[in-house]
């Protein structure tokens, strides 16, 4: 029997009809939710996702901002921006696009942003709340929203052995230390592999949960995942297809086909975890929004 597909699309939906009733009555009250979006350079990518979260931020009643630099900006003139946008009583939640030019030090760029109106979750003070396991602090985007499809969909990992698959700042680590806080989606037991891992097979079979974030086509098979598992699939690649129009498809980490076979529910891709991250963004940024209203972060 193919496994149950959770429909990261249809969840993102229902999140965001909820924001839009929040924001309504946050507007009412005076308040209207600021997100201010950051583009240096023309990559198309960046542009696209930059689009995406604006018109998300644009159609739950947020107040959307986006400053578009040259490619050539100073790292200076960068930091100029983040300090205006860190002092403007309208704008509640930073987002920097990453990757950033060669000539500007994104660890710099990410120090400068506002902690209260970090809305990626990436700032340093940030990450060591979410390690600390501090309930209060706004999680980067994707490993918040892989934690409440997971609860949304009937799948709450406490007292599950999760296995996240990827070591990255962005997702891996932090999804670990959502898992581990003694709050709900949390109280899990999780294990980390990563490229250095011995036998990557035998520790994910042994996986109530997986989540798969690498980066690389086909890393997980339908061998390496236990009957019945959870499967969330981090991945967006580009892979050659001929046999459509633009030359190529999208496919994620884990090789659907044959895993939905084995697994008990599996996100697809696109339509998995994509859309939570955006449904996440504006999330953080409503609560960023409340918590300066009160004085509090």
């Amino acid at each position: 029997m193919s496994a149950t597909i959770i429909s990261g699309a249809k969840i993102a939906r229902t999140i965001r009809e909820e924001l839009h009733g929040q924001v309504a009555e946050l507007t009412a009250g005076g308040l209207v939710p600021g997100l201010a979006t950051i583009l240096v350079g023309d990559s198309p990518a960046s542009q696209l996702y930059v689009g995406m979260k604006n018109r998300a931020a644009a159609e739950a009643g947020l107040h959307s901002r986006q400053s578009t630099l040259p490619e050539d900006t100073s790292e200076a003139g960068l930091l100029d921006l983040i300090a205006t946008l860190n002092a403007d009583p309208e704008v509640h939640g930073i987002l920097v696009q990453l990757p950033l030019p060669k000539q500007i030090d994104e660890a710099k760029v990410l120090l400068a942003v506002d902690p209260a109106k970090d809305v990626d979750g990436f700032h340093p003070m940030n990450v060591g709340r979410l390690a600390t396991g501090d309930p209060a602090v706004l999680a980067p985007c994707t490993p918040r929203g892989i934690v409440e499809m997971l609860m949304r969909s009937g799948h709450d990992p406490a007292g599950k052995h999760v296995v996240v698959v990827g070591r990255s700042n962005i997702v891996g680590k932090p999804m670990a230390f959502l898992l581990l806080r003694q709050a709900p989606g949390g109280n899990a037991t999780v294990s980390v592999a990563h490229s250095r891992t011995a036998d990557l097979g035998a520790l994910t079979r042994t996986a109530d949960i997986l989540v798969v974030a690498v980066g690389r086509p086909g890393t997980v098979t339908a061998d390496m995942v236990k009957p019945g598992a959870v499967v969330i699939d981090v991945g967006t690649n580009r892979v050659v297809d001929l046999d459509v129009d633009r030359g190529y498809r999208v496919v994620g980490d884990v090789d659907f086909d044959g895993v939905q076979e084995v697994a008990g529910a599996i996100t697809p891709v696109p339509g998995g975890v994509g859309p939570m991250t955006i449904a996440m963004l504006l999330a953080n940024t409503v609560e960023a929004a409340v918590r300066l209203r009160g004085g509090g972060a």
